[in-house]
């Protein structure tokens, strides 16, 4: 004797070995024994055997008709063989009763299960609305075959181009758009992004990563709205009696900050650090502040930018040479010989601004040989400058003092061998988006040369010293921490006052680029009531402790920092590539960085800031000189891959650990990690479309 029975939902049927009163012991075709409750046995039976019963069952299942099933059926809850009986005859077989009972179990549209073998048959109403539903979904599968056809033989589907950066980039994994993709990617063999390009979705490569960018952070246009002005100050602020001067890049239009120098000569010197006010005008929740706080921060490309704030509004507030600008002052007095600081004071005030000073321009002539050298000394043949040879030469001595100092706190030295790349695109119009084929330019800017490290050391001092006296008072703040410099310990946003062991101070917080980035902007309001209210500051700052507005500021912008940041560097990988194929590069020198699985290493070119993947590396050591022919470019993905050729230097190199990225107030993180191939977040293990009964295919 042989038992049909439920087992989880699951039919199952085998030989009858033993019975008691409430259950049976059956043996599957397979051998394996299973007890089974009576209220489980469904059917049994003497012929045919167990598995040809389930393939008769099967095959009868799939030529019943449904509709006529759900006709036939009784409006009473009725048993699976009752059904058999009304729509095969009076006496259905074995074979049939299962078949009847397979069907009606697979259509629960038709037949809602009322327990083990037994049925309801559906309303009209649901009944119709499901086979609406079918039909929706098998139109809709047809739709989804369709489009993948047109991709995999070179065709793009409006619908598809007009969903291209969600597809890729933020999908709705149900959208018919994106299962196109899964399907003609899969049953072509080729990558998305290659499938997409071959079909004409992707045009051109710069305009894919703008438009990705813009898809992902500006949905609504970069253009700023209409009416927005820069409010004036109208605060009577005193004329500084110094002037002071600011160390930018040429292409630089936010100029936040400069610095003065008092009393050279007199044994105690006042180091000036002066900050653009924009707090002074701006308040938070006004309409400039609310733009603010949308973008959070300038967003940098090669050949572009996106500022935080409209160009008028910056340049009201920008320490540009030739005028008395609103500034945030920090004045440090100190030991003019020993660097020993005496005191520190914050003045608002209006600062003359004798020149705006530019790296690109400089770099050549102030030398720390000309900086170090006899007092008569010429500048190298070049013009005379703005400022006086002998307030370079103090601040260059300071900056080294107070790297040394830091560095001391560090626990080690911070490294500069590595240097700063800069683009530019050749006959680029200012202020247009770049189309892509612009010549590119790279230069070099050795990091820790003497301007350089003027800034940065200065403004890590005004950002420890502001930080510092916040706390003091009771004001809260934005700061940047990192408890210690062990591996896996990142630097980390909060509102306390807490060491930050990178850069080797007690506490720091983002002051100094109130013009491009919000935290310092919100850092200048709460300095801007200390300077004002003193031991009171706390009472009148627009933002109090523990204010929740401080920690979503905190979040928002650390996300958008660093997928800006992220695009910055895509960019810049980007124009690295271009400048391969336009100079025909075909090898370049590298060095080892780490072993990756397969035999590959992440090698990092010498004279150009391009991170890679190479073969052929097998059994070298990190830190390996060696030539590198290479690959194919592609500038979709952003990826070019490359092969070891030759040795140069068997002597592994030292640590290349340099220091943060920003230039004028250097954290000294250690090495970012650099742009590297572009990720999709299409999933080719998705399933590509619905089957037609709904359910996945």
């Amino acid at each position: 004797m042989f038992v049909l029975f439920d087992e989880a939902g699951k039919f199952q049927a085998g030989r009858i070995l033993s019975e008691a009163e409430a259950s049976a012991q059956v043996e599957l075709d397979s051998g394996k024994r299973v007890k089974v409750k009576a209220a489980n046995q469904l059917l049994r039976f003497d012929a045919p055997a167990p598995a040809a019963l389930l393939a008769q069952a099967q095959a009868q299942a799939a030529e019943i008709e449904l509709q006529l099933a759900w006709e036939f059926a009784p409006d009473d809850e009725f048993a699976f063989a009752d059904l058999a009986a009304d729509y095969f005859g009076d006496a259905p077989s074995v074979a049939q009763q299962a078949a009847a009972l397979l069907a009606l179990h697979e259509a629960p549209h038709y037949f809602r299960r009322a327990g083990k073998g037994r049925f309801r048959k559906a309303p009209a109403e649901i009944v119709a609305q499901a086979l609406a539903g079918i039909e929706k979904k098998k139109q809709l599968a047809a739709q989804i075959a369709a489009w993948a056809t047109e991709l995999a033989e070179g065709r793009t589907p409006a619908p598809v181009a007009e969903q291209l950066y969600k597809i890729l980039f933020r999908p709705d994994k149900n959208a018919p758009e994106y299962k196109a993709v899964v399907e003609a990617a899969r049953t072509s063999g080729k990558p998305p992004l290659t499938l997409l390009r071959d079909a004409g979705a992707i045009g051109s490569a710069y305009q894919f990563h703008w438009q990705r960018f813009l898809f992902e952070h500006f949905p609504r246009g970069t253009a700023f709205p209409e009416g927005l002005q820069a409010p004036a100050i109208t605060e009577e602020l005193p004329l500084a009696e110094a002037q002071a001067y600011s160390i930018d890049d040429s292409h630089t239009t936010e100029i936040d900050d400069a610095l003065s120098l008092q009393g050279l000569g007199s044994g105690t010197v006042t180091l000036g650090i002066h900050i653009a006010a924009p707090g002074l005008a701006m308040a938070p929740g006004d309409a400039l502040d609310e733009v603010a706080r949308a973008r959070l921060s300038t967003v940098y490309m090669p050949g572009y930018k996106i500022t935080m704030l409209p160009d008028e509004v910056v340049q009201a507030y920008t320490l540009s040479e030739g005028r008395a600008v609103p500034a945030v002052s920090l004045y440090v007095t100190m030991d003019e010989a020993t660097f020993e600081i005496q005191r520190s004071e914050t003045r608002l005030e209006r600062v003359p601004i004798a020149a705006n000073l530019r790296h690109d321009q400089l770099d050549t002539v102030v030398t720390p040989a000309w900086l170090e050298g006899p007092e008569d000394e010429s500048q190298n043949g070049s013009q005379p400058l703005p400022i006086g040879r002998s307030q370079l030469s103090f601040l260059w001595r300071l900056a080294q003092h107070l790297k040394a100092r830091r560095e001391q706190v560090r626990g080690k030295p911070e490294n500069f061998n590595r240097p700063d790349y800069t683009f530019r695109l050749a006959g680029q119009e200012a202020g247009a988006v770049p189309a892509g084929d612009e010549e590119v330019l790279i230069g070099q800017r050795q990091r820790g040369a003497p301007l350089d490290l003027i800034v940065a050391e200065a403004m890590i001092l005004a950002n420890s010293t502001w930080g510092q006296w916040l706390a003091s008072l009771g004001v809260p703040g934005i700061y940047r921490s990192q408890a210690s410099l062990a591996p896996g310990i990142k630097v980390r946003m909060g509102t306390k006052a807490l060491p930050h062991a990178g850069i080797g101070v007690p506490s720091y917080a983002w002051s100094t680029s109130p013009l491009r980035r919000y935290v310092d902007l919100v850092n200048q309001w709460q300095i801007i009531a200390a300077a004002r209210h003193g031991q009171t500051a706390a009472l009148a700052a627009p933002f109090k402790p523990k204010d929740a507005q401080l920690f979503a500021v905190i979040s928002a912008f650390d996300a958008a920092y660093t997928a800006y940041n992220q695009h910055q560097a895509g960019m810049e990988r980007f124009w690295t590539l271009q400048y391969l194929r336009q100079h025909g590069l075909t090898e370049i020198d590298a060095v080892l960085l780490k072993e990756q699985s397969g035999g590959a290493w992440l090698v990092r070119a010498e004279s150009l800031p391009l991170v890679f993947s190479v073969m052929g590396a097998a059994g070298m050591a990190r830190g390996t000189r060696v030539r590198v022919r290479l690959g194919t470019v592609d500038d979709i993905a952003l990826d070019v891959s490359g092969t070891v050729t030759q040795v140069l230097d068997t002597e592994p190199a030292a640590s290349r650990a340099g220091a943060g990225e920003d230039g004028d107030d250097d954290e000294g993180e250690g090495d970012a990690p650099a742009s590297g191939p572009l990720s999709i977040a299409v999933d080719m293990a998705d399933d590509p479309a619905p089957g037609a009964d709904g359910q996945p295919g």
